[in-house]
């Protein structure tokens, strides 16, 4: 099973160069899942290894032009708040054991799979619906409005699940800053980068960290986002925005299904 999550480092590097996003989604339960992780911990790791692939994919996006540096400012600094306030304060506050469903014990690890798993199909049903919806690029003020409470909102889903965001930033984009798709991956892989990097080491000191494996995992990762990001300059925006619908739709429903029928 360690062999196959190294696998999946690959397909990490290449979903978050391909679709700015998705490589999240992929890494905790990879970690829980493959590498036998503690959840909890699932989402410290996440965040380095989502944070180093964003960094060089936004690099090479920045290259490209392929980044709105006023949607990055506007999401990305209430974002910034939000990991710190959720990581620092409320997840140490959540117990361990919450309650019983009859003989079964939810745990804190299972809750934020299950959370997360939510998250990833209501994300997925939005960017299924409005693949067809056409992008319409500028920041106006009510625009501004809505980066700041996205950025409040997805910054807190960052900081409890240890997700870049991705897959929560991209249909934030795309369907309500109505961003083109490869823009909206650009811009998402920089925010993630910054919000990612943060949670990380501004709550480094609270876990016990197996740098070798963390390392050697975020090296492979970060190798599969220049095949990812060569895929995408040839495929268009609107089937990459439809094909990752549908990719975070399958992969909602696994840890939906595993967490809640096969955990004890």
């Amino acid at each position: 099973m360690e062999i196959a999550g190294y696998l999946a480092a690959v397909l990490i590097g290449v979903s978050l160069g391909l679709i700015g996003g998705g490589g999240s989604i992929l890494t905790v339960p990879v970690f829980v899942y493959l590498l036998h992780v503690h959840p909890v911990l699932a989402t410290t790791y996440s965040l380095f290894v989502v944070g180093s692939c964003s960094l060089v994919g936004s690099v090479r996006s920045y290259y490209k032009k392929l980044i709105d540096f006023q949607v990055v400012m506007y999401f990305g600094l209430p974002s910034l708040l939000s990991v710190f306030v959720v990581r620092r304060f409320v997840l140490p506050m959540i117990p361990d054991h919450l309650f019983n469903i009859g003989e079964l014990a939810v745990t804190k690890g299972v809750f934020l799979m299950v959370l997360f798993a939510l998250l990833m199909l209501a994300a997925a049903a939005s960017m299924i619906r409005s693949a067809g919806k056409p992008p319409t690029p500028g920041i106006n003020k009510e625009r501004k409005s809505g980066l700041l409470i996205q950025g409040l909102l997805i910054g807190a889903v960052t900081g409890l699940l240890g997700a870049g965001g991705g897959f929560l930033i991209i249909p934030a984009l795309v369907l309500i800053s109505r961003l083109p798709m490869k823009i909206a991956v650009g811009s998402s892989l920089t925010i993630m980068a910054i919000s990612s990097f943060f949670g990380f080491f501004s709550t480094l000191s609270h876990y016990n960290i197996n740098w070798p494996q963390l390392l050697l995992f975020t090296v492979i990762a970060v190798l599969g986002i220049f095949a990812g990001t060569a895929f995408s300059d040839k495929i268009p925006g609107q089937s990459l925005k439809k094909g990752f619908g549908w990719f975070v739709l399958a992969v909602g429903l696994f840890i939906l299904v595993h967490e809640l029928f096969f955990f004890s």
